[in-house]
């Protein structure tokens, strides 16, 4: 049907003022007084919600009776005028119910608890936080892929189905099409009788397919989902979750962690751009000094320091961790926004972490101890960005593997890489999701997230 998106009347109402126009949406909030009744609606193009003027000396209430209810699609016809509270609103000439909506709908309230929003996903994309979310969402889709657009990378579709687990990036989610009561001799008899012939996945990873295909276009990314099968109830995990991982070749690891830092800064400046309500609204709502916070960040510096540097200002700190601080471990989350919070006060560059805590996969440095690995630490997350630069010769990657007990038959095409025209290469992975969090100060990822799966929740 034909009608104007509330979006266009608030962004440039000019053309619209003193004309009829007509539009659609879901009523959000109404007033009723002796002589005058206020409707608003919203269509999810706009955070704001236009405002329905009804003269009751000119509208029959059989017009406007049914459109009173909170939850009921509407489309409205009428004349925009000016508004001093309001910037514009519709009086109403004509009014059509689309939808009628019970007293049963769960969202009658202005305000909700984010818990009670998780219970009813499929309804909860209709509050202002939710539009919020998912406006900043699309935006910053749109900002990733067109900063490696702009910077010449192909983007290349990783399989979603796959029999690698990237050397135990996580849990994987088991594929299959045999029947739950499946009898068989072995896991291979088993494995024989499935659609591939083999045992298949759901990717924890798409690294390993996106270096091979680097290998020959150059710079590539891939952005999709991922899957873990972790049993973890943390604000941080989700078993599904968007990942964003390009692969750079003759790159090495300050060439990547200056792409890094250079990809941080411009999808955060892009979405503060383009979803300037949406980001007062998380600045108001969520995270006080939100937006003082991302402009720091465009503005700063990160900063860089070594693992073994961070260990030892750990140790020396006087803090009272949760997690004991020794050469050799992971960091923890604790740990990681200690230095960023109160430290750094910045995003933070860790790098050269020690070999054994690492994948096989990273370039070992000179020092046989340490591999050229960074993680990227924000203020209020911890990690958001895991990056290496690979290692590039063949024998050294065998040793690796050796070291780690790995058998090299899964891993033939890989490398093959190595074997046929090695180049330095590097690469990152960001967490699109964790991302979001960062940029909307939300606190959980199950908000950030449509349909949020996580353990026990499908």
């Amino acid at each position: 049907m034909k009608h104007t998106d509330i979006r266009d009347i608030f962004r440039d109402p000019a053309p619209f003022l003193g004309q009829t126009v007509t539009v659609c949406g879901w009523v959000r909030t109404a007033r009723d007084s002796k002589n005058i009744a206020f409707i608003e609606i919203n269509d999810g193009t706009f955070l704001t919600n236009l405002q329905l003027v009804v003269d009751k000396e000119k509208l029959d209430e059989s017009v406007y009776k049914d459109a009173m209810a909170v939850g009921t699609s509407v489309k409205a016809e009428g004349v925009l005028v000016a508004s001093e509270r309001n910037g514009c609103e519709v009086e109403l000439t004509k009014l059509t119910v689309l939808g009628t909506c019970g007293a049963d709908y769960p969202l009658q309230k202005k305000r909700h608890s984010l818990e009670f929003l998780r219970t009813i996903p499929h309804l909860r994309v209709r509050t202002r936080t939710f539009e919020a979310v998912f406006a900043v969402r699309d935006q910053l889709s749109h900002a990733v892929h067109n900063y490696f657009h702009k910077h010449g990378y192909r983007y290349v579709h990783a399989p979603i189905i796959t029999g690698s687990d990237c050397e135990g990036a996580g849990e994987m989610f088991r594929v299959t099409t045999q029947p739950w009561n499946a009898a068989a001799e072995s896991e291979e008899a088993y494995y024989a009788e499935d659609f591939f012939g083999k045992k298949a996945g759901l990717t924890v990873s798409a690294q390993l397919e996106g270096e091979m295909a680097a290998m020959g276009l150059g710079r590539i990314y891939t952005f999709g989902p991922t899957f873990r099968a972790e049993h973890s109830n943390t604000t941080r995990h989700a078993a599904e979750f968007w990942h964003i991982e390009p692969e750079v070749c003759f790159c090495d690891i300050d060439d990547i962690i200056e792409i890094a830092e250079d990809f941080i800064k411009s999808i955060i400046r892009d979405v503060m751009e383009n979803c300037p309500e949406e980001m007062a609204f998380f600045d108001q709502w969520m995270e006080k000094g939100l937006l003082d916070k991302l402009t720091h960040t465009v503005e700063s510096d990160f900063a860089r320091v070594t693992y073994t540097e961070a260990v030892k200002l750990l140790r020396e700190s006087g803090q009272d961790f949760k997690f004991p601080v020794e050469w050799g471990a992971d960091l923890q989350t604790e740990h990681e926004r200690y230095m960023t919070e109160e430290v750094f006060k910045r995003p933070l560059f860790v790098v050269d972490y020690p070999a054994e805590i690492k994948s096989f996969y990273m370039k070992q440095n000179p020092d046989g101890k340490t591999v050229a690995a960074t993680d990227l630490l924000v203020p209020g997350i911890g990690e958001i960005i895991g990056c290496s630069e690979r290692e590039a010769d063949l024998g050294k990657l065998l040793e690796a593997m050796k070291k780690r007990g790995m058998s090299t038959e899964f891993y033939e095409e890989y490398l093959d890489t190595r074997r046929f025209g090695s180049v330095p290469h590097s690469g990152f992975g960001l967490g699109f999701d964790r991302m979001m969090m960062y940029l909307t100060g939300v606190q959980n990822i199950r908000d950030v997230l449509l349909f949020p799966r996580t353990v026990g929740n499908l």
